[in-house]
């Protein structure tokens, strides 16, 4: 178990100093795109039916409105995955002839302010000839179902299949498990921004905007529009959140670049929360069902899964149709230890938003009916839930699991282990004996989990995708006082990299945090890279910036060992200093940058003028692991649900600032207690959206979350530089499993059950009407 203690001496990694990004955002001062002046401000009108064939689209005179065959040079969003049966699906950034969703823009109009934009496009007239639409997962794979698009077949985009060993015969206990994921939305602080500004001396044009992705942003629109890429540039300034909605290109972003290059001025669009939540893009809207196959010891040899996901009307870019189909195939046996696994994965096409990776991308799903499956055939085997956990939970490391993912140093068993003494189980459940007497129905549930995090182009090599993404890059220089420029490809919003990164970089040279300045999210000032997104940044991005910043602590010593007269090896760098051991004698580091750039003659025989030096880091990947307990009560006469108490057990390897691993796990845990509980994306039968607005689409307050316990482990991995692994997933992952088996444990007694997230208080008093029948 890790404390908080940190020695003084033992240097800035492990302390939980405050974050630097932190005080201009507090007090005001940040810099987001929709800050931004410009000529003309955009609105985009937007599909009111979920299928139609475009009729026509009219504008009073004297408006600006530009249509999909205005941008007919414009290609359209389109990616290929060469593997799993995938067929692609091209997006226009604009509709032309047909519609496939509630809320796909048709048109874009201008105005000279935000007010006017909207007036405007409130005046467009769009005829639309209604089709038949197909919306849910039933609707869509029905025997003879209408086609979303008439070159998809079935309406299936993805058909994975894995196959590995033989399913037992007899002799074995087998259980079911089947769970339905309703639609949620990532729902940032920030909506999505752009502001496209044209220079009319060099001909390029400016997008600022949120994205996660500046570099491959710039080149899949530069691509798109037809322009070079050296005449674009992309910007990412403060960004206020994205959980993957921001890694993904809205072709709202295309039109704008589009419009600033051609009309050559400068065009913003800021998106309101109506238009986020009905095409800000979704995700989650699956159904998986499981089934174990147990020995009379309770251990688990083998899974027959099936999924099946609505990826919504047209393939996402960057990580396509695909993401949460396959990821939920190949990352579905989780922490458990068996070997026989049969799966089938199905992406369905449907006249619904389009879908996008949510912090945690699948595997909320994935945890939520592996963990159901636990609980259940705990109970056809007699056995307490963490018992029949424990004899599963892997237990011998390196592992290799049954769709052949990697599993480094981790505590699977140790992190359960801990959780259970937290939160005395024993004790809990004479508690919970006790209220049950007394008609209050107290429930415990857990979910234990990895996270796979830092993958690097391994990873997505293996899906065959257009992109093979993954490395990360580093630009290091120290300028002549000693202060050090960290250029990074990596584009955070709100994970703190530039705190953290300044922790492993100081270290390594032997300097205060206070003398790096981290630049990010600028594709003319960093080198290329893919972004910050899948818990990837701090192991990777880290990674490279620790091995940048070898590079300069090596030639800082060389630089001290020749101005003092020693060995290289007799130098160490610590506290801005270079101290030569076995001596009194050392020197300031900022007077040996200072002598590289003036004094360069007396080097010149062994060492380049200046410091500056990069590297880049691809790595296998690595796993986190957590133990997620949650306490409820349910009140069986409503329906409702008091969320009592929240333990988080974690190890996500070496926490290089405790203070925002904890922040990252808040954080997240909230989300996936919102999810559990609260938010959902509904249509109706036509398609049509329930909730696009905020009382409708129920984010938690503060009376919805608990005081969330965090207990920790840092187990130093070997497959990451920095020994760190990533975790700003893990908190979002955890919570829908361990509150659902809260609830179903608290209803026991009742012998009603739910499987259905969220497990709003409706779900859950017709569960209990259910079976009370």
């Amino acid at each position: 178990m890790s404390s908080h203690e940190h020695r003084a001496d033992a240097g800035w990694i492990g302390r939980p100093i405050k974050r630097v990004e932190d005080l201009p955002l507090v007090t005001g001062q940040g810099t987001f795109t929709g800050d931004l002046p410009a000529k003309y401000h955009a609105r985009f009108v937007r599909s009111p039916v979920a299928a139609g064939r475009i009729v026509s689209i009219k504008a009073p005179d004297g408006v600006k409105i530009f249509t999909g065959k205005d941008l007919s040079s414009v290609k359209p969003i389109h990616l290929v995955l060469q593997n799993y049966d995938y067929v692609p699906v091209a997006q226009p950034v604009l509709a032309v002839d047909f519609v496939r969703f509630v809320g796909e823009p048709v048109a874009v109009v201008l105005g000279k302010t935000q007010e006017e934009a909207e007036d405007f496009a409130d005046q467009v007239e769009v005829s639309i000839e209604p089709l038949p639409a197909v919306v849910t997962l039933a609707d869509a794979t029905a025997e003879g179902s209408l086609l979303v698009h008439e070159h998809v077949p079935n309406n299936l985009v993805v058909n994975g299949n894995i196959s590995k060993g033989e399913l037992p015969g007899e002799g074995v206990t087998r259980v079911k498990a089947k769970v339905r994921s309703n639609r949620h939305a990532a729902l940032p602080m920030e909506t999505r921004h752009a502001h496209a500004s044209y220079d009319r001396v060099s001909g390029r044009v400016t997008l600022t905007c949120t994205t996660q992705s500046p570099h491959l942003f710039r080149t899949s629109i530069a691509d798109w529009v037809g322009m070079p890429e050296s005449e674009l540039r992309v910007v990412a300034p403060d960004v206020g959140g994205g959980f993957g909605q921001k890694a993904t290109m809205p072709p709202e972003f295309v039109v704008i670049t589009w419009l600033g290059r051609t009309l050559k001025t400068s065009v913003a669009w800021v998106e309101d929360r109506r238009e986020n939540l009905i095409a800000g893009f979704h995700a989650r809207d699956a159904e998986l069902e499981v089934e174990g196959y147990f020995d009379n010891d309770g251990k688990l040899l083998a899974i027959d899964a099936d999924i099946l996901v609505n990826v919504g009307a047209y393939s996402s870019f960057p990580t396509s149709f695909a993401v949460e189909p396959l990821m939920s195939m190949t990352e579905l046996p989780g922490v458990y230890d068996f070997q026989i696994y049969r799966a089938r994965s199905r992406g369905i096409v449907t006249n619904t938003c389009p879908m996008a990776p949510y912090r945690g991308v699948a595997r909320p799903m994935i945890v939520l009916v592996m963990e159901r499956l636990m609980d259940r055939a705990a109970k056809a085997l007699h056995l307490e839930p963490t018992e029949l956990r424990r004899r599963n939970l892997i237990s011998s490391l390196p592992y290799t699991s049954a769709t052949g993912l990697r599993f480094d140093e981790a505590t699977y068993q140790e992190t359960l282990a801990q959780a259970l003494e937290t939160i005395d189980l024993p004790a809990f459940r004479e508690k919970q004996e006790e209220a049950w007497a007394k008609g209050r129905y107290l429930g415990i549930g857990f979910s234990t989990f990895s996270e796979r995090t830092g993958f690097g182009t391994p990873t997505f090599a293996a899906r065959k995708m257009q992109f093979v993404m993954g490395w990360e890059k580093a630009e290091l220089s120290m300028d002549p006082s000693g202060f050090v420029e960290a250029r990074i490809g990596a584009s955070p919003h709100g994970q703190g990299l530039r705190t953290t990164l300044s922790q492993i970089i100081a270290d390594e040279i032997g300097i205060e945090p206070s003398r790096i300045k981290v630049i990010h999210g600028d594709t003319d000032h960093t080198p290329y890279g893919w972004g910050t997104f899948a818990s990837r940044s701090l192991v990777i991005t880290g990674g490279a910036c620790k091995l940048a910043a070898k590079k300069i602590h090596d030639k800082l010593g060389t630089i001290a060992a020749q101005m003092l007269d020693v060995s290289v090896s007799d130098i160490t760098l610590r506290d801005g200093t270079a101290f030569a051991r076995g001596s009194n004698r050392s020197i300031a580091i900022p007077e040996l940058a200072r002598a590289i750039y003036h004094q360069y003659p007396k080097f010149k025989d062994t060492l380049e003028p200046g410091i500056s030096e990069s590297a880049s880091y691809d790595p296998y990947g690595t796993f986190s692991n957590a133990c997620h307990v949650a306490i409820v009560e349910v009140d069986i006469e409503t329906g409702a649900v008091d969320l009592q108490r929240f333990l988080v057990v974690e190890d996500a390897g070496r926490m290089i600032n405790p203070m925002v691993v904890e922040g990252q796990i808040r954080g997240g845990v909230a989300q996936g207690i919102a999810n559990a509980l609260l938010e959902e994306i509904i249509y109706d039968s036509d398609g049509n959206i329930l909730t696009a607005t905020l009382a409708d689409f129920l984010p938690p307050t503060s009376l919805d979350v608990p005081h969330i316990e965090i207990e920790h482990f840092e187990t130093l991995t070997s497959a990451s530089v920095t020994q760190a692994k990533g975790l700003g997933e893990g908190g979002a992952i955890g919570p829908p499993a361990a509150v659902l088996n809260a609830i179903n444990d608290a209803l026991k007694p009742l012998n009603a059950e739910i499987n259905t997230i969220p497990a709003s208080p409706r779900r859950i008093h017709e569960a209990i009407r259910n079976a009370r029948k």
